[in-house]
């Protein structure tokens, strides 16, 4: 595997700041992202790298592995051991042990696959390297309110290979999913990684979300509010035809049951809708309205 310089990729040094690496990441994920870049395969791999780039530089723990240990970052925890076994080892003059104790041997082995050490011992005549699950991948999808009112189905290119993904309805924004196995390849036959898809879900509608719960402001005329009436109102499904009670207060709440939005993995369940009434006092009143309400008036 070729080494890649994280830094490199993403244009910054190596003194940037969390804030640095978050900015350049987003500039150049917009840059390269499949969706503005169809059939580029040079845009695909370039994102590919990007989004490694900014796992590993945007976790401090990784981060630290990285500039430790560079294209080897995975295993520092590995190296160390090993690192640590042998010089145990070279103190001890390399005595064996027999009967208790664990033995450095494993530890061992794995510096030797590392770095390309040489070490005979006893009657084990072949070492078989370390298996390592490979590395996970991290993107963004980005979709409208209106799309996960249903269930969706989306096909993304991840490292090159097209993943069908079903979507379920009622996901929430910034919600991350886990695609098992569809990371990078393990180390030495070792499990692939997992691809994680965090959710950005834009509202492109008049309506409020509220986990499940979809909020709306309706208008009142005063003359509904006073003698009640029949009124029409759009929900997320459409239209529904509601009765208004007489003498209704301004900013007074009506409840739809059901028919809010989809409750995540809960085939036909869904939140409740909220109105709140608003009441607009008339303008621009005839002389003839003017006259009744003061007709009004003096009654009350």
């Amino acid at each position: 595997m070729n080494f890649i310089d994280y830094y490199k990729i993403l244009g910054i040094d190596k003194n940037a700041t969390q804030a640095d690496i978050k900015k350049a990441y987003r500039k150049l994920a917009r840059k390269y992202h499949p969706d503005l870049n169809p059939n580029d395969k040079e845009a695909e791999k370039q994102f590919k790298n990007i989004n490694e780039a900014n796992e590993v530089l945007s976790n401090t723990e990784n981060r630290k592995k990285y500039d430790a240990h560079g294209e080897d970052w995975k295993h520092a925890d590995d190296i160390e051991r090993a690192q640590k076994a042998q010089y145990s080892n070279r103190q001890q003059g390399y005595q064996s042990y027999s009967g208790q104790g664990q033995s450095d041997d494993d530890f061992s082995d794995f510096f030797e696959s590392m770095f390309g050490g040489q070490r005979t011992s006893g009657s084990r005549q072949s070492r078989s390297r370390a298996q390592f699950k490979g590395q996970d991948f991290n993107a963004e999808l980005q979709l409208n309110l209106t799309d996960v009112y249903t269930n969706q189905s989306q096909i993304l290119t991840v490292n090159g290979k097209k993943i069908r993904l079903t979507i379920p309805a009622g996901i929430e924004n910034e919600q991350v999913l886990k695609i098992p196995g569809k990371g990078a390849p393990g180390v030495n036959g070792g499990p692939n990684g997992d691809l994680y898809i965090k959710f950005n879900i834009v509202n492109n509608t008049k309506f409020k979300r509220y986990n499940n719960n979809l909020h709306a402001d309706v208008d009142l005329d005063l003359y509904t509010s006073l003698l009640g009436g029949d009124i029409m109102v759009d929900t997320f499904s459409g239209k529904v035809k509601l009765k208004v009670a007489p003498e209704t207060q301004n900013e007074t709440k009506v409840k739809l049951k059901g028919k809010g939005f989809p409750v995540y993995k809960k085939e036909g369940e869904y939140g409740d809708f909220i109105i709140t009434y608003h009441i607009k006092t008339p303008t621009n009143l005839t002389d003839k309205e003017k006259e009744l309400l003061s007709e009004l008036k003096k009654l009350r």
